[in-house]
């Protein structure tokens, strides 16, 4: 039975249910660790805490309808508490071939007609609304207000409005310091309490909702807040559109449905959250049921390097033509990347996704592509796949693997549909889709697995405007919640007082051995190879590690962590482990002791290894490649200059 369905027939009083105390009720996780206490009273108030310690108390929520509010002097006419257990096998495993979902739960039912919902994991806390009511309802605003016990410190992405590609820096904010007239963040948020514990807000199950965003409340917590749901538009050029008027509501949607899960994961070590599956465990489940055409993988990526390949090889202009596309196959070809990306120019017209620019001839390259065993995916902006939704058939009869769609720079509940909207027909047509320019995942990218991947994210186009400062908190946060477009793959490295450099000789703030270790730890679905194709194969042994390191893996393990200063996680894939490891800028050297327990006892492996070189620490691009056998049990000391890294194969 749909999960949902049976949630609602429990709700509606269609299953025996418990009777409640409006007060004393609690669920704890499988474990034991984590606890949510409950009262209901004139609000419904919950607290979370780790042990004995509450790491977030006096919390409230509410929904705000149109004529109604659900939560306020809430009449509890009964509880279920229930248990999951199930193995989830995500298509696209970024971190986990095969998710273990173990929870407690507790349903509440309220008169009215509408429920909360509340899991307990042994890596956080997660609840959701639900509604049983007739027709369409208008919801005016959602109430997420969360209240700390002591002073944390908040990392934070700080946008100037609800137009925001989530691109922006991470800020570090004290939260008795935030104001309501500050500015508000996006999700993920990741809260550092000052003990051992962290937690990482965000959400899953996205759907017919706006994005959740929260905002300071002056005393010491925060509270939500949604963008409007548009309802007229302007022009605003050929990639964008203007917003003329707005609704009163965030979001007019069914009356009977689950609405978007809030989750929260506790972590007393920062390994937990490199390796939490939050999003996953509440995303809806794959409704494609043959994924098989679906194909992750790495991607040469022209943009970045503005299609400028150059040396003895290269007997033609460069530049976006069908000679330099082809320099561009050729070179997956010979590396066994399964696709390139044409950017911005293969088309005549950024409005026109029908009339390939004559100098390029898309056509030829797809035939080219096909013969090469390398498939080809074609850049769009969001407003002309829009208007041109048949485009998907189109494209597939063209022979396109998959398109990356860019700039829709919002997440109000209509730009939330579009997404669905889009993926949907992708996936009628058989095409991927990674978007650029978008908020960060919120469970889509599970319910379709086409959704290959997303940006939202300080990446690796912003040039000298990324650093691993920044760039270290990533995993923890934007990547901790879902696939991340990032595009690395820099062979021109730099530490960042000696950063001078622009397309089409782009470089990248931090080590060589940095670089390729973000093929390691970033997590996604089509991993770009950002730079030149001459770069590459001017650095072959580098280029053969990175054309061999997975998208997909089948076991994730955090080896060190330490959220925004440094990180060595190891990852397997079949019977090849990887390693991949970075620091920021803050130390001139920093060692990490590592224990290979992972591994299998009674096994020898052999271990090639990337690691900054003895200058790396000022001339970025030195590095020492080594092999060395190892075994379980073994321990090695990694050592990392600033901004730099460390990369290894073992098998």
């Amino acid at each position: 039975m749909n999960k949902f369905l049976f949630t609602l027939m429990v709700f509606m009083g269609l299953s025996v249910m418990l009777s409640a105390q409006n007060k004393g009720l609690e669920l704890k996780s499988p474990n034991g660790a984590i606890k949510v206490s409950l009262d209901i009273s004139d609000k419904i108030y919950y607290a979370i805490a780790y042990h004995d310690d509450v790491l977030l108390q006096k919390n409230h929520l509410s929904l705000s309808l149109r004529n109604e509010v659900l939560g306020q002097a809430p009449k509890l006419t009964g509880a279920k508490k229930g248990q999951g257990n199930e193995v989830i096998k995500p298509y696209i495993s970024l971190k986990y071939s095969a998710v273990k979902n173990t929870y407690n739960s507790i349903l509440l039912n309220f008169k009215g007609n509408y429920a909360v919902e509340f899991r307990a994991f042994n890596e956080g806390i997660a609840y959701r609304f639900l509604t049983a009511k007739k027709g369409e309802i208008e919801v005016l605003n959602e109430d997420v207000a969360l209240n700390f016990p002591s002073e944390y410190t908040l990392h934070l992405q700080q946008p100037g409005g609800f137009k925001t590609s989530y691109e922006e820096n991470y800020s570090l904010v004290n939260s008795k310091d935030w104001k309501p007239a500050d500015k508000m963040s996006t999700l993920p948020v990741l809260i550092d309490t000052k003990k051992q514990y962290k937690i990482l807000i965000s959400e899953s199950d996205l759907l017919d909702y706006p994005c959740l965003f929260l905002k300071g409340n002056g005393e010491n917590g925060v509270s939500a807040t949604f963008p409007k749901v548009p309802l007229e538009f302007g022009e605003d050029g050929d990639r964008s559109q203007k917003i003329l008027k707005e609704a009163d509501y965030i979001a007019k949607t069914k009356g009977t449905r689950s609405f978007p899960w809030r989750y929260f994961v506790i972590s007393s070590d920062d390994k937990q959250l490199l390796e939490n599956t939050m999003t996953l465990k509440l995303a809806s489940p794959s409704v494609i049921k043959d994924p098989s055409w679906i194909i992750p993988g790495q991607a040469s990526w022209e943009w970045w390097n503005d299609a400028s390949p150059y040396g003895p090889d290269v007997n033609f202009v460069s530049g976006y033509n069908l000679e330099t596309y082809k320099y561009y196959i050729d070179f997956a070809a010979k590396y066994g990347l399964k696709y390139i990306v044409m950017d911005e120019g293969w088309a005549n017209s950024t409005t026109d996704p029908y009339t390939p620019n004559p100098k390029v001839d898309v056509h030829e390259l797809i035939r080219y592509g096909k013969e090469k065993n390398v498939g080809v995916i074609l850049w769009l902006t969001w407003l002309t796949v829009h208007n041109h939704m048949e485009l998907f058939k189109t494209f597939s009869e063209w022979g396109v693997k998959g398109v990356k769609i860019d700039f829709m720079d919002r997440s109000d509940q209509w730009m939330v549909n579009y997404f669905e909207n889009v993926i949907k027909e992708a996936a009628k047509n058989k095409l991927f889709v990674d978007f650029h320019g978008a908020f960060k995942p919120a469970g889509l990218e599970y319910k379709y697995p086409n959704l290959i991947s997303y940006e939202g994210v300080r990446g690796m186009e912003q040039m000298g405007g990324t650093k691993p400062d920044n760039s270290l908190l990533l995993p923890f946060m934007r990547n901790a919640v879902g696939p991340m477009d990032y595009t690395p793959g820099a062979m021109i490295s730099m530490q960042p007082e000696s950063y001078r450099a622009e397309r089409p000789n782009a470089a990248s703030i931090g080590t060589r051995a940095y670089q390729m270790a973000l093929f390691v730890v970033f997590e996604s679905g089509i991993q770009m190879l950002a730079d030149n194709p001459t770069l590459y194969y001017r650095n072959p042994d580098c280029t053969e590690f990175i054309t061999q390191v997975p998208t997909t893996w089948d076991e994730t393990k955090a080896l060190a962590a330490k959220a925004g200063e440094e990180l060595v996680v190891a990852k397997r894939k079949g019977e090849k482990w990887f390693i991949g490891g970075m620091t920021n800028g803050k130390q001139p050297e920093k060692a990490v002791s590592i224990n290979f327990d992972f591994l299998t006892a009674g096994k020898t492996y052999t271990m090639t290894y990337f690691e900054d070189g003895i200058n790396a620490g000022r001339q970025a691009m030195d590095y020492r490649k080594k092999t060395l056998q190892v075994k379980f049990g073994d321990k090695f000391d990694i050592k990392m200059v600033r901004n730099g890294g460390f990369a290894a194969v073992i098998f």
